[in-house]
């Protein structure tokens, strides 16, 4: 049985032909190589190849490596966002958000349920904490996108665009909103549901964008 690789996410599938599209990331059945001839091929050409051929493969290589560009500096900023790819900057940091969320929305709804202005603020300050870590989280998920996924448009990552969108959006709208109006929580304000609908909005954006992240990593 032959066996089929995603360019784009990395996702195997076996059978003989690919997918039409690709279950997880979407990419398209042309985004799909073969890699079982691949690794046969390689082995067979290595069987092959006499010593001569090797010694001047090896030379080649050598000659290569010694023309070759010398590697970006340390602190450049390519060499910085392919550390963020290699040590998974964005899946730690999106926990920040994807963490707090949950707890300021838990928070805003109790604190109308019981009349409790104290929590409304804990809400406020979780969600200012939110508003600071969201252009890290935003950067790192933007230059993955690009290097990792090859800045694939597919529907999975454009879904995922549009959930940070109404998340970063949502936050900003609530947090603006409870600083020049905190009155906002009252029973006499008419705009309450609105408030608190933002934060049931943006609760549900943070989940897509999870699951589909979610997705991404464990290829399921």
């Amino acid at each position: 049985m032959k066996k089929w690789q995603c360019t784009v996410c990395g996702y195997i599938h076996t059978g003989d032909e690919p997918p039409e599209t690709c279950p997880i990331c979407g990419a398209d059945k042309s985004q799909f190589i073969e890699i079982t001839e691949v690794k046969e091929e390689t082995k067979e050409e290595t069987k092959e190849k006499p010593a001569a051929d090797k010694t001047a493969e090896s030379e080649s290589d050598d000659q290569a490596a010694t023309t070759s560009p010398p590697p970006p500096p340390l602190f450049s900023f390519d060499s910085i966002t392919h550390l963020m790819i290699k040590h998974h900057l964005h899946p730690i940091t999106v926990h920040f958000p994807n963490g707090v969320i949950p707890v300021a929305v838990a928070f805003i709804f109790l604190a109308v349920i019981f009349q409790f202005g104290g929590l409304a603020k804990a809400s406020f300050y979780n969600m200012v904490f939110v508003l600071l870590t969201l252009p890290v989280v935003l950067f790192t998920g933007y230059n993955e996108w690009k290097q990792k996924y090859q800045g694939a448009m597919t529907n999975i990552f454009m879904i995922k665009i549009i959930s940070a969108v109404v998340v970063s959006a949502t936050a900003v709208i609530i947090v603006l909103w409870y600083l020049i109006a905190p009155e906002v929580l009252q029973v006499s304000s008419g705009m309450r549901t609105v408030f608190l609908l933002l934060h049931l909005i943006m609760l549900a954006a943070i989940g897509i964008a999870g699951h589909l992240g979610g997705k991404l990593v464990f290829k399921e």
